[in-house]
């Protein structure tokens, strides 16, 4: 790499994490989608803005940032899963990979074999693809506080379990691809097993190895808990390279490797949700940022009456998927709806087109640049419409609750922002207004009893649902968030 490009590059890590920070309250705040102001960023350094950088599809930095990018929205998926809340909404579950994700699928790849007439395999990753649920665009979507509960379990188990329903498909049509001669009935076993017992075999016991290990240091000498976070990204790659070098797959290895996380050690998936996370994020912003430099925009140069009438059908296909596949969940007609239509196409989609092209499948270019204009299309679309299709209901705000502060009175000085002890809170509470807030972790809360008397706070959202509250103002807040 020339000095040159990997200034540039340099640079460009650290506009995405200066530029993700500045940006963060205000993308928050309007709505507006982060991934399209990624992309735009990519445009604006790309060739066709200032030409500092262009991540072509030969380009080795894409190569090697798609993989990363893969292996940490897989592992992400899976150690962000709460087994628990799996088990108790298993029908909704269900029905969202089984007739939604998986008939989706189907008649995205018929509507490509028809409409562009790609062979099957071609068109069942391209199904495959477009069927994925983008987990960095739906972020937005899921933060809203006026998205109703159901909606949000859905969304939220959907994009954590239906990468690993898809890729295997990605990965097999690219084994028919590549392959030769015709796949034998050795292959086809091969090839079960490579996916049901190697691959997430190898991440499994990377996962329990890890977390073994992480155990006996944390009763020896203690970790500290931000050094969870990027331990579990270690545990990802780690998962990933153990599979590769054994002939599996990686990609499956990461997902195995973050189920086996989330199966084992609640603390380290909280310490990746509360660090790690953040920094994986970042990690797939970049990505967005280089795929945004040039090739997502090759969209725009295969469009013809044929591809836009693909893309606009590939849009009409997950309602139709989904929307009586929801039916037996007994949601209503609105929240059936917002499910059916909140699907959207973002790096999830590209990467594992991107799968295609560097396994050299003939025709994986033109697979690419359709999904790439499906992707912009999804941007736009499923990015902005969350403004008009989730909004709060209007009330009246408590008066108080603009200048609601949180103070601890009575405790010295140097404990007024850090914890307070048992003994202290009960003095709080006998001197005056206590509010005691529970806000834990989504995954914690789930697991253990609600706190007496207390209220209710969700850490991604205190301020929205402080004010749903009505926390009276000059109040003691004690947040309790072990």
């Amino acid at each position: 790499m020339r000095m040159d490009s990997f200034l540039a590059l340099l640079a460009l890590v650290g506009a995405v994490i200066v530029i993700s920070a500045l940006l963060s309250g205000w993308v928050d705040r309007t709505g507006v989608p982060q991934v399209a102001v990624f992309l735009a960023i990519g445009a604006l350094i790309g060739p066709f803005g200032l030409g500092l950088l262009d991540a072509a599809i030969d380009s080795p930095i894409l190569r090697v940032v798609a993989t990363l990018s893969l292996v940490l929205v897989l592992f992400t998926d899976a150690v962000s899963l709460d087994l628990k809340e799996v088990r108790q909404h298993g029908l909704l579950a269900s029905l969202m990979l089984g007739p939604g994700t998986v008939l989706a699928t189907v008649l995205i790849a018929g509507a490509g074999w028809y409409l562009l007439g790609l062979s099957w395999p071609l068109a069942a990753i391209l199904g495959a693809a477009l069927a994925s649920t983008d987990p960095v665009l739906l972020r937005g979507v899921l933060r809203r506080p006026a998205l109703h509960n159901s909606v949000r379990q859905a969304l939220r188990l959907e994009s954590s379990l239906n990468d690993i329903v898809l890729l295997p498909v990605v990965l097999i049509a690219i084994e028919i691809l590549t392959s030769a001669t015709p796949l034998t009935g050795a292959d086809w076993g091969r090839v079960i097993v490579n996916m049901l017992l190697l691959s997430p075999g190898a991440g499994a016991i990377v996962a329990l190895v890890g977390v073994t290990a992480l155990e006996v240091a944390r009763k020896r000498s203690g970790v500290r808990r931000d050094y969870e976070s990027i331990y579990s990204i270690g545990l990802a790659f780690a998962a990933y390279a153990a599979a590769e070098a054994m002939g599996g797959s990686g990609f499956v290895a990461a997902f195995a490797a973050g189920l086996t996380v989330s199966a084992l050690d609640a603390e380290l998936c909280d310490c990746f949700l509360e660090y790690g996370e953040t920094t994986a994020e970042m990690a797939l912003l970049f990505t967005f940022v280089l795929f945004g430099t040039s090739i997502v925009w090759s969209g725009l140069g295969v469009i013809t009456g044929t591809t836009v009438l693909f893309t606009v059908v590939t849009l009409l296909i997950r309602p139709v998927a989904y929307f009586p596949a929801l039916i037996p969940a007994r949601l209503s007609v609105k929240n059936r709806g917002l499910i059916a239509w909140f699907g959207p196409r973002g790096l999830s989609s590209l990467l594992l087109v991107m799968l295609a092209v560097f396994a050299g499948v003939e025709g994986s270019s033109f697979l690419l640049q359709v999904c790439c204009l499906g992707v912009l299309v999804s941007v736009v679309l499923h990015g902005f419409s969350p403004m008009l299709l989730i909004r709060a209901p209007k009330e009246s705000a408590p008066a108080s609750t603009s200048s609601t502060t949180v103070v601890v009175p009575d405790v010295p000085d140097n404990q007024r922002s850090g914890p307070i002890t048992l003994d202290e809170y009960q003095r709080l509470k006998a001197s005056g207004s206590v509010v005691l807030v529970d806000s834990r972790s989504e995954r914690t809360f789930a697991e253990t009893d609600a706190v007496p008397g207390s209220v209710r706070v969700h850490p991604d959202r205190a301020v929205a649902e402080a004010t749903r509250h009505g926390l009276p103002a000059g109040a003691t807040l004690v947040v309790f968030c072990a």
